[in-house]
């Protein structure tokens, strides 16, 4: 698979796990808390690899989240695992 279609896929499906995320106030909060963005930061970085990564690691972290992200976006918790990788300039898997 060719690099620059794996980000742009990663991107997408990190992009789907951000709007999942916020979608719950609570885990939004954590999102914040953990990676120390504010909304407005979030809102002006939400599409840099870095923050994305972020968000799919804040996901990775806390197993129950990942797999119900990965439910709620109808893809293979390993799909989330494979796009941070993807984003931080790996290959998925």
């Amino acid at each position: 698979m060719r690099a620059r279609e794996t980000n742009e896929d990663a991107g997408a499906l990190a992009l789907r796990a951000l709007v999942w995320t916020l979608g719950e106030p609570d885990r939004a909060q954590r999102l914040l808390d953990t990676t120390g963005l504010d909304p407005s930061d979030l809102r002006a970085r939400a599409g840099e690899p870095a923050v994305l990564s972020a968000v799919l690691g804040f996901l990775e972290n806390y197993e129950p989240d990942l797999i119900a992200c990965a439910d709620g976006l109808a893809v293979a918790p390993d799909a989330l695992v494979g796009a941070r990788a993807a984003l931080d300039g790996g290959y998925e898997a």
